[in-house]
């Protein structure tokens, strides 16, 4: 008995220690953020007499000129939908702008802005002040409170988690070691309730690291720190890293559709997506069958990605579509147990799409198959993003001598 109640005091650990570390790590990174955007505009000093006084600040910067045309803005304006095409498109604070320059007083507001251009997507929750610099110009600084809420969400539902479902595993394991205890004299019964409990450890580990996951997803960073993402790598990535469950349950993989299409966001994070909606695919489907994923553009809208993952098992019926995206809901309990499902993996889905500014889509019926498909906004061309230059090739856009590398967070438009 003293080895069992070990491991459970360690997995209860685990967890716990788990999501000190999430806590730390969305703080962590919004010191950085903030740290690096000073830095930056600090790079910038010289060319503007303004540029040293916004050094001084942690918020996102974008600067007006006399006809409303974005002088600078850092690259998270855009990441916002605050900015595009060197213009404030976002209408709360483009109305914030007007009164201002009616006024002369500044303005402050909380706006709430969609992740993406995907209906449906997730938000962000924003501080925005807007005031006049003199010159004709605006300043409009941007506090991303985003991370701020979901910190306190992540505490109430960990809190949630803990109590809803690992009590399933950990009762488990506690009553098989009883019987163990119970039937010691005998080794072949030991043998069999020994692999059990094995079975349940690992459910219980598989668990633990997806309740920890899908915490460290309700941060919202996906799109503070943005990259360049490659579908085609993803869905390459994902197949191979269900390929050998699918080869055991004689299910075909198929992958094809439109090559070469970006987005932006975190790429190991839409991998996992991928991987999961494969995963449940492969889950829910008969041997011998097929699952496909395919890459294409929205046809009324070119700039949003569909990846689609088809399979031909058991299908979901009408009422069971509202809720498979609900945690731990299982649409076949018994499958899902013996094939180690914790009914964590479409929430994950779910928290991903959301916070790179799409959403996921359920088509189903019973018997003849489902297809999930995962909706991005595409990467528009030109638009800067975090892990790659913003302003103009030449070294002059951004203020810096030609053999100074150049600025990755703000965009100066001259």
């Amino acid at each position: 008995m003293g080895p069992i109640v070990t491991v459970l005091l360690v997995a209860a650990a685990a967890a716990l220690v788990g999501l000190g570390v999430v806590i730390g790590v969305v703080l962590s990174r919004r010191e950085r953020r903030a740290a690096t955007s000073a830095a930056d505009l600090a790079g910038l000093a010289g060319t503007d007499t303004t540029v040293p006084v916004l050094a001084a600040l942690r918020s996102t910067v974008v600067v007006l000129d006399d006809d409303d045309e974005v002088l600078r803005a850092s690259a998270a304006a855009y990441t916002f939908n605050i900015v595009r095409d060197d213009a404030v498109v976002e209408p709360t604070v483009a109305a914030m702008v007007n009164r201002v320059r009616a006024s002369g007083q500044a303005q402050d507001a909380a706006v709430t802005v969609s992740r993406g251009r995907v209906p449906g997507a997730g938000q962000f929750h924003l501080q925005v002040r807007v005031a006049g610099i003199g010159q004709g110009r605006v300043l409009i600084l941007i506090e991303d409170h985003t991370a701020a809420r979901r910190v306190e969400a992540m505490r109430r539902d960990f809190v949630a988690n803990v109590s809803h479902e690992l009590k399933t595993p950990v009762g488990a394991i506690q009553l098989l070691a009883e019987t163990v205890e119970a039937g010691a004299d005998d080794p072949d019964f030991v043998r069999d309730y020994s692999g059990r409990m094995r079975k349940e450890a690992r459910r219980l580990g598989v668990l633990v690291q997806e309740i920890i996951e899908l915490t460290r997803l309700q941060e919202g960073d996906a799109l503070a720190e943005p990259e360049v993402v490659d579908i085609d790598d993803v869905v390459a990535e994902a197949v191979d890293r269900v390929r050998v469950e699918a080869d055991g349950r004689q299910i075909t993989l198929v992958a094809g559709g439109t090559r070469g299409l970006q987005v932006r966001g975190d790429a190991a994070l839409i991998t996992t997506v991928v991987r999961n909606l494969l995963d449940n695919a492969i889950r829910y489907s008969e041997p011998r069958t097929r699952v496909s994923v395919g890459v294409s553009l929205d046809a009324e809208d070119p700039d949003i990605v569909r990846i689609a993952v088809v399979d031909q098992g058991i299908g979901i019926s009408k009422e069971e579509q509202e809720r498979v995206f609900e945690r731990f809901y299982r649409v076949d309990k018994a499958r899902s147990r013996a094939t180690g499902g914790t009914g964590l993996g479409l929430s994950i889905v779910k928290h991903v799409a959301a916070d790179h500014g799409g959403t996921v889509e359920l088509w189903s019926a019973v018997g003849r198959g489902s297809t999930f498909t995962l909706v991005l906004p595409r990467l528009p061309e030109g638009e800067p993003v975090e892990d790659e230059p913003a302003g103009g090739g030449d070294g002059s856009a951004g203020g810096a001598a030609a053999d100074e590398p150049a600025d990755e967070s703000i965009r100066s438009v001259s």
